[in-house]
């Protein structure tokens, strides 16, 4: 007996994915029956169940990578050793930092704390 390997697609947020998806591609059919039953073109509803399966395929290529990105990430981060320092990541060059998180910048004051009228 051999046991089941698993596939590349086999991530720990595969569940939740899988779930999604499925629901996307039941829109898919739901909507243009739906554009159908209420009087839409054939034409008009192929074109809506196509563009629906569309975004549904890029949504799902985009959610792919995310878990493999995320997978990555976390895989860095246990090979790094529960001990060792983690290092803040640097700013990207070009891009200025908040200065402090009590400062205001710009907009609108009132001159004091005392009721307006």
């Amino acid at each position: 007996m051999s046991s089941p390997r698993p596939t590349p697609e086999a991530h720990a947020g595969d569940d939740g994915t899988a779930h999604l998806i499925r629901w996307a591609a039941f829109s898919c059919v739901l909507v243009p029956v739906v554009l159908l039953w209420y009087g839409a073109s054939l034409a008009g509803a192929a074109g809506t169940a196509l563009g629906l399966a569309a975004v549904t395929a890029v949504c799902r290529l985009l959610l792919r990578r995310s878990e493999r990105c995320a997978a990555r990430q976390s895989a860095e981060d246990r090979g790094a050793g529960p001990g060792a320092p983690r290092v803040p990541h640097a700013p990207r060059p070009g891009h200025r930092q908040r200065p402090g998180t009590g400062s205001h910048r710009g907009g609108r004051h009132s001159g004091g704390s005392a009721p307006v009228g």
